[in-house]
């Protein structure tokens, strides 16, 4: 499994929401590409970039940040954020995106993801955000009744293979990994995903890597890296089980 740090920008800066509240933000560095070379600086093997205002608007808004960093990194970059059309994905790919996460669109629009799916294949992510064990959509603004689990299957049917699983309530708070969750995505989930949610520590790193899920390929991680818990290496090693 590899970490993937998390880049989150917001009326151009690097910050980190707690429960996916937009009023309840921490900016962390006025650019975020000085959040990316950090990390990867540190070791990290990917990034991954959610453009806020995107997410919440329903059109990318920083893809200008995306540029600057995938021209200043040599590491994959996933993308996220207000990509609800095939031109917003194609100018997320055209920014320097090595993959894109999509989120309500996937799950609203039909012939959208398996036009994404015909023409970018492996390169689609679908972030599956949940609260509560119920899909949150439109940049987590919206509440829906939708197990996780079912879109997860349902998304799986029509040939995604990567996916995102968030869990929503304990994103930004460092409060410890839904454990339990990531259990059940993995059950669910055809093909790999990646965890995100509650990351505080070293040993909840190991707790993920001990579920022992061999289609988690990795573990996003936000505010405890912004906080400096541990480092990027450090992170690492903990998901090898040291």
């Amino acid at each position: 499994m590899n970490i993937l740090p998390a880049v989150d920008i917001l009326d151009g800066k690097a910050v980190r929401l707690v429960g996916g509240e937009f009023d309840a933000q921490t900016v962390y560095d006025a650019d975020p590409l000085d959040a990316a070379t950090r990390w990867v600086e540190q070791g990290a093997r990917g990034l991954h970039v959610v453009d806020l205002d995107g997410a919440r608007s329903g059109t990318p808004a920083n893809l200008e940040h995306v540029r600057r960093i995938a021209a200043a990194v040599e590491v994959p970059i996933q993308v996220g954020g207000g990509l609800r059309t095939s031109d917003a994905v194609e100018s997320a790919f055209d920014a320097g995106a090595t993959r894109v996460v999509l989120g309500t669109a996937a799950y609203r629009d039909i012939d959208f993801i398996d036009d994404v799916l015909a023409e970018h294949g492996n390169c689609v992510v679908v972030s599956v955000d949940a609260r509560n064990g119920r899909l949150a959509s439109s940049g987590w603004t919206e509440q829906t009744d939708i197990p996780v689990e079912s879109v997860v299957a349902t998304l799986g049917a029509r040939g995604v293979r990567r996916f995102v699983y968030s869990s929503i309530e304990r994103d930004g708070r460092l409060t410890g990994p839904d454990l339990e969750g990531a259990k059940g995505i993995a059950q669910a989930v055809r093909g790999t995903f990646v965890y995100s949610g509650g990351v505080s520590s070293l040993d909840d790193l190991r707790a993920l890597a001990a579920l022992r899920q061999v289609n988690m390929s990795g573990v996003i991680v936000g505010s405890a890296l912004y906080e400096q818990r541990f480092t990027v290496g450090e992170a690492q090693r903990a998901l090898s089980l040291d």
